[in-house]
């Protein structure tokens, strides 16, 4: 097997991408630099809060006026939920919790014995859409699939003799694509399908949208995802990472010998710990299966927010990376008692030290960026430029796609985005004849694409923890230079199939069309 080059005699990276990367890793460690965010919005919400604005906030019905965040009251107000900003902070309790079943996985070398396996029926040429098709198929879990599926993906890399940064980047593209582009339905959808329908309505009351409004769309923009990241990590980012990045560190056990064949001893438990984990699916399908399951919201649904079953994924993760993983340990001997199980937590948790770190930081900046109604103005006044343009409807889904991407650098939340935009955005729009269905279409396709080469997105410390375990000098910009190319390919394959499907009068999903009203 060949390696990456480990010689630390690479040159420097030329080109756009090399000063994408130069100028991003000059910038501070990202902890700091949301630190630096906060300070500035709360710097900018001062100067602001004395202009007046004549936006109203779609939300609140409100005119929107910016709040001073460094008033006494304003600063009290922040020192009492600092701990509550920090303790809510969604990736937090989603990395740490998911991340506590995967390190019992690990620690029990179940993990590596299923990577084994996937490496042996994996030809070597196909190991760059498998994992960009897992990456796609893994946003049924939501933020928690960043946490397995990047170290997963580097090591399958490192092991089939290709770089594992660009396996990282292979996974996250698809992933962060899968949002848009995807085989099957997830909990956005009736996030999306929620503020659609009630932004609809102000302009049509008796207004339905389908909660798979945009299914097809989704489910046909999937080939053109994976064959563009396919081609961009093989033709792209993978040669570059091999000229000018360098592996100067080797993970604990990834060594030569951590690749060799499956012992018939770790064959044994692999089989106990698929069919335990396998005996846990049937379960959780049978106890989904009645209209009336529990798991189910009280409309029957399985996708709602409401539905139990969305609001458990974290700890379904947990279970079933920790359950397999202990019947492995204890049949393969790598676990002798119930210490081992607890140190393999303990022992996983300490990677995650800077990104609990950086988590403080973010969840403030997000307070006073959200408080301050900065992120609100700065959504309202892009949008009432684009309604004041006045362009055909062909156009105007363009500057909906790319006023969107701008919007995303700055609020990487895409409920956030959509709770603020689709007020404006869906009425507007409808009055000129164009469908919330294909509105909602294109705010989606321009909201996942972004979000991989973005330094606000709350899972970038993360991602950059895994790159360093393979580069110790990965920083923001080594990670933001491998992104820029998917952020490209995205944007265009996705919104080319968009006008495809306009011009062949594909419908985007069940119960939609392109027109307002329907014809």
């Amino acid at each position: 097997m060949s390696t990456p080059s480990t010689s630390l005699d690479a040159g420097r990276s030329p080109g756009i991408l090399g000063a994408i990367e130069r100028v991003g890793n000059r910038l501070p460690n990202i902890t700091i630099l949301f630190f630096y965010a906060l300070c500035v919005a709360a710097l900018a919400s001062w100067l602001l809060s004395y202009i007046s604005f004549d936006y109203i906030n779609p939300v609140s019905g409100e005119q929107i006026q910016i709040k001073n965040m460094l008033a006494p009251s304003e600063l009290l107000a922040l020192s009492q939920s600092l701990v509550k900003n920090f303790v809510t902070f969604p990736p937090l309790g989603i990395v740490i919790v998911a991340t506590l079943g995967i390190g019992i996985a690990e620690g029990a070398g179940y993990l590596r014995t299923l990577l084994k396996q996937l490496l042996a029926i994996t030809p070597q040429r196909f190991v760059t859409p498998s994992v960009i098709f897992v990456g796609v198929v893994s946003h049924v879990a939501a933020d928690s699939a960043y946490v397995f599926l990047m170290p997963i993906a580097a090591f399958m890399f490192y092991a089939s003799g290709k770089h594992p940064l660009a396996g990282i980047a292979a996974a996250f593209a698809g992933l962060a694509g899968g949002f848009a582009a995807s085989f099957t339905p997830s909990s956005i959808d009736p996030i999306m399908q929620g503020f659609t329908q009630g932004a609809a309505r102000i302009i049509d009351p008796n207004y339905a949208v389908n909660v798979l409004c945009n299914y097809f769309i989704s489910f046909g923009s999937t080939f053109g995802v994976i064959g563009v990241c396919w081609y961009i990590t093989d033709k792209i980012v993978e040669p570059r990472l091999q000229k000018f990045m360098p592996i100067d560190n080797q993970p604990e056990g990834e060594d030569e010998g951590s690749l060799q064949s499956v012992t018939p001893l770790e064959a044994k438990a692999f089989r106990a710990a698929n069919y335990v984990m396998l005996a846990m699916a049937i379960g959780l399908v049978l106890l989904l299966y009645p209209v009336d399951s529990m798991l189910r919201a009280p409309d029957g649904s399985m996708t709602s927010p409401q539905a139990p079953i969305m609001q458990i994924i974290v700890p379904l993760l947990f279970i079933f990376f920790a359950v397999p993983g202990i019947v492995y340990g204890f049949i393969a001997g790598t676990f002798k008692d119930t210490s081992q199980i607890t140190k393999s937590m303990e022992n996983v948790v300490i990677t995650l030290i800077g990104f609990i770190v950086f988590c403080f930081f973010c969840a403030q900046f997000l307070y006073v960026f959200g408080q301050s109604q900065i992120g609100a103005l700065i959504a309202m006044s892009g949008a009432e430029f684009l309604k004041s343009i006045d362009l055909p409807p062909q156009v105007t889904i363009l500057g909906i796609i790319f006023l969107t991407a701008c919007l995303n650098i700055l609020i990487t939340s895409a409920s956030s985005k959509w709770a603020i935009l689709a007020p404006v955005f869906i009425p507007m729009l409808m009055a000129v004849g164009i469908s919330p269905e294909l509105t909602q279409a294109s705010f989606r396709i321009s909201d996942s694409a972004i979000n991989v080469s973005t330094p606000l997105f709350s899972f970038y410390p993360l991602i950059i923890m895994y790159c360093q375990r393979y580069c110790t000098k990965t920083g923001v910009g080594t990670l933001v230079s491998m992104m820029v190319p998917y952020t490209v390919g995205l944007l265009v394959v996705m919104t080319i199939t968009l006008y495809l499907f306009w011009a062949l009068g594909i419908p985007l999903g069940f119960d939609s069309g392109y027109v307002y009203p329907a014809v």
